[in-house]
């Protein structure tokens, strides 16, 4: 029979992950101020902000906003996660806590630096960030497995997108590069929890593979609800270093592999289809990798 409950089999192993994350996540626990160029910092009221004072190119302050109005929507992610896990395993309950007080710091880090450096528009920032607030975050799926797939997924884009963007915006400020690259520390030890979960499933119980396919096929940023979601991200497909290609090489090729749905063999036929359609579905978008990758040589 199938279940998209996590399993309480699992959670001597889960605890054991847990306990492992807070000793990662305590030695490089940090505070947002030790990442600011607080030496640059000027009184709104008394100096307005002007266009002119923008430094960075527009595909790096793109990019930053954008994770900035992700990040602010902790709220309405936090209150997912509290609902979909409420009755589940208790360490998961406890690991969603850790999370959250881990996260809280990425928007304030973030929304400080655009403000001190004055790349962004004070007002319009205020306004886009209550607009995204308001907008909350829906996901299309409410079970617990098929939650704990979205987190990997999610935490490991987002990893890759501080890191890439890091490699560009460190040419303009090294500031901005280094405290990208510090939120990704804190995205990639989120991430190693959430695939192992879901790792430790699919090894117990392969016919898991039947509830991996929708959110794997539909996969979204939670940003999306944001103002001018696609526009966003086609300007830093071109210029701020993560676009599709990048999604599909250094987050879905690599999950895929690490859950390793090529050697899974789930008994239950529906199971054993929805692996099949997530092969097929990374083989087809591997195909367009592999052609435009051709194109951009000839």
């Amino acid at each position: 029979m199938l279940t998209n409950h996590l399993d309480f089999r699992l959670e001597p192993k889960l605890k054991e992950l847990y306990e492992e994350h807070k000793i990662r996540a305590e030695k490089i626990d940090w505070g947002y101020h030790d990442f600011l160029p607080w030496d640059k910092a000027q009184d709104f009221r008394r100096v307005p902000w002007d266009p002119s004072q923008v430094t960075l190119p527009q595909g790096v302050v793109t990019a930053v906003e954008t994770a900035l109005l992700t990040e602010v929507n902790l709220p309405w992610f936090t209150s997912h996660l509290e609902q979909t896990f409420k009755g589940s395993l208790a360490v998961i309950q406890d690991f969603v806590h850790t999370w959250t007080a881990e996260e809280d710091q990425h928007s304030n880090l973030l929304e400080t630096y655009l403000l001190i450096t004055r790349n962004v528009d004070p007002k319009r920032l205020h306004q886009l960030h209550k607009q995204t607030v308001e907008g909350g975050w829906q996901p299309d799926f409410h079970t617990p497995f098929e939650t704990m797939v979205y987190t990997s997924l999610q935490e490991l884009a987002t990893m890759v997108f501080y890191m890439n963007v890091a490699k560009v915006a460190g040419e303009h400020d090294k500031d901005l590069g280094g405290l990208l690259r510090r939120l990704a520390k804190d995205e990639i030890l989120h991430y190693a929890f959430y695939r192992d979960v879901i790792k430790f499933h699919l090894q117990l119980e392969p016919n898991y593979c039947y509830y991996l396919g929708h959110v794997i096929k539909n996969f979204q940023m939670p940003g999306a609800v944001m103002p001018d979601f696609e526009n966003r991200m086609s300007i830093i497909a071109k210029e701020a270093n993560y676009g599709p290609l990048e999604y599909f090489d250094q987050v879905l090729d690599v999950i895929v592999e690490y859950w390793e749905l090529e050697k899974l063999r789930p008994i239950a036929p529906e199971a054993e289809k929805a692996r099949l359609d997530i092969l097929n579905y990374h083989a087809r978008l591997k195909r367009v990798r592999d052609r435009f990758n051709a194109s951009k040589r000839t």
